[in-house]
């Protein structure tokens, strides 16, 4: 039954909000909602519903912002325009539960002339002048807030526990995986699903691995070569082309090794970010229904990713270690080959021949792959060669590399030295990070203490008022982050020197089969090698100077690499 409308009406409508999308079933919360909220506004006799609702579907009153919602901002749109006086919703936390977020959206509506009402507690909008009003909305919404926080953190530690039991806590199924009925039903009465390996996607995760530790190609070298690959670019996700995120993400999940994982991405601030693999939850055990990768494959990959990636370029080079940002082209000493003459950085080049066949005349040209020094063209004084053949420059350094290998492979207590050195260096890393972290808690215990100071600040209780509580507050969260940052920097430090050591004890394992390697290897495979013993070679016209990583003539100096010099080649 229409009710007419007099001259006090007051015009109403209702904002529905639903967290998920279970929820929008016809049968489900949303109809509830909109009958209940529809029948408390037939029974105030001065209200007329106009018409029009505000909805929002699948979206959480917690993680997102009064600023992210359409639906909020829609509301506070038309309260400025004057287009109705009532806003019902079925319950407080239909609004929000951040507190200090919809506490400032409920005022900012009332100052526009809204009221928000409520089906369980009335009018939950206090007047501009009533201070302890608004601090009651303010706590009204602390505890929502607070209740949101605790219901989330106690749904974590079960998928936590969960997941490092090794269950599948659902979702799309990873590439190389599809989802088959598990015959079992979840708490709420759902089919619940399990993950099973599709043969042919499972191939070509093994081909990127094998092009991610073999050859050590970035991500989008490798989507690249899927992408050049007819048969292979028809089997990317979605039948689009491979892209560079897609080959990271695979080659950083720990699914692939049979391990399903937790909290690989969190929301922080609004905004999704990818987390550190320590920050994640990994399966304890692996389940070999499910592995398509072997543990020392994937514990390798993960390594050479740590070496390439950006963040430790700078350190690595300061420890005499070359980093390879990328792996293409034809050279294979382009990463360590510096000019003899102004120190600076070789790059690659190409010589070309022409000539014509007498008897048909027809024209032809051939290539040279060269390294080169541009720095000549700038006026630095140089031999009149600038440039040299690689293939020439290739054959002198593998064949001194060959009786380097040798050498390693009779002293057998170098691999000892270097990881003792190693350890010593972590051990005093990790009396440094403790000291640090001990820093970092006290002043997460100087937050903590504040923060529950809030509500008595609030109330006026406190010997500091609310807004410079709040000031310190955000002063000692800056200290946190750059302290937290200093913490973190140590522990890939630290992480940094076991990845060495790691990587000296295969290399070690490894040497007896390079020599075979270097003669029939690609280039590179080639590059790849070359880096992990070499650390710079100087050329000039008459000579090349190689030095080692590892100086077999004195271990214990500070610099372990040695002078190898190979005089009066010419190239």
């Amino acid at each position: 039954m229409v009710k007419k409308e007099t001259e006090a009406a007051k015009r109403a409508r209702m904002l529905l909000r639903v967290s998920s999308d279970q929820q929008l079933e016809a049968d489900g919360d949303l109809k509830v909602q909109r009958q209940i909220v529809f029948e408390y506004i037939q029974q105030n006799e001065n209200w007329i519903f106009d018409g029009k609702e505000y909805f929002e579907g699948g979206v959480s009153g917690y993680k997102n912002s009064v600023e992210e919602r359409d639906a909020l901002q829609e509301a506070y749109k038309d309260a400025r325009n004057k287009e109705y006086d009532i806003l019902v919703v079925y319950k407080d936390d239909r609004i929000g539960r951040r507190m200090w977020d919809i506490g400032g959206y409920v005022m900012a509506l009332k100052s526009l002339g809204v009221d928000i009402y409520t089906v369980k507690d009335g009018c939950i909008s206090p007047e501009t002048n009533d201070i302890m009003g608004q601090m009651m909305l303010a706590l009204r919404y602390g505890n929502a807030q607070k209740s949101s926080s605790d219901t989330g953190m106690r749904v974590k530690d079960t998928a936590q526990k969960l997941v490092a039991g090794g269950k599948f806590m659902g979702g799309k199924a990873p590439y190389g995986y599809i989802l088959e009925n598990s015959g079992k039903l979840s708490n709420h009465g759902r089919l619940l699903k399990k993950l099973v390996i599709c043969p042919y996607e499972a191939e070509i995760v093994k081909y990127i691995y094998h092009l991610s530790l073999n050859m050590e190609f970035g991500s989008l070298k490798i989507a690249k070569i899927l992408n050049a690959n007819e048969k292979y670019r028809q089997l990317a996700p979605k039948r689009q082309n491979w892209q560079g995120g897609t080959i990271t993400s695979i080659l950083t999940n720990p699914v692939y090794s049979g391990r399903v994982a937790y909290k690989r991405r969190e929301r922080i601030n609004g905004v999704y970010r990818t987390l550190k693999s320590k920050d994640r939850i990994i399966a304890n055990e692996p389940n070999e229904t499910i592995r398509i990768i072997d543990d020392a494959t994937w514990n390798r990959v993960q390594e050479k990713r740590a070496l390439r990636a950006g963040r430790y370029t700078k350190k690595l080079e300061d420890q005499n270690v070359t980093v390879i940002s990328r792996n293409d082209g034809m050279l294979s000493l382009i990463d360590i080959l510096y000019c003899g003459y102004c120190s600076c950085k070789m790059v690659n080049g190409s010589k070309y021949n022409y000539w014509t066949i007498k008897s048909t005349g027809e024209r032809r040209k051939s290539k040279t792959p060269i390294y080169k020094c541009n720095q000549q063209w700038q006026g630095i004084p140089h031999d009149t060669s600038n440039q040299f053949r690689a293939d020439k420059v290739d054959l002198i350094v593998f064949k001194v590399l060959s009786g380097y290998i040798e050498n390693l492979q009779e002293n057998e207590d170098i691999f000892r030295l270097i990881n003792q050195k190693r350890n010593e260096e972590q051990r005093k890393k990790e009396s440094e990070l403790a000291k640090e972290q001990t820093k970092l808690q006290k002043i997460r215990s100087e937050i903590d203490f504040m923060n529950s100071k809030i509500p008595q600040a609030m109330t006026g209780s406190y010997d500091m008022n609310l807004k410079k509580l709040m000031s310190v507050i955000e002063e000692h969260e800056k200290r946190e982050q750059v302290q937290e940052n200093k913490v973190n920097e140590i522990r890939s430090e630290i992480e940094h020197l076991s990845v060495s050591m790691n990587e000296w004890a295969k290399m070690h394992q490894k040497l007896p089969t390079w020599k075979e390697v270097f003669l029939n290897a690609e280039v590179s495979q080639k590059r790849v090698l070359v880096n992990k013993l070499i650390e710079r070679i100087d050329i000039r016209k008459d000579s090349i100077n190689i030095r080692f990583k590892i100086d077999l003539n004195g271990l214990f100096q500070s610099r372990m690499s040695m002078g190898f010099e190979v005089p009066k080649q010419r190239i």
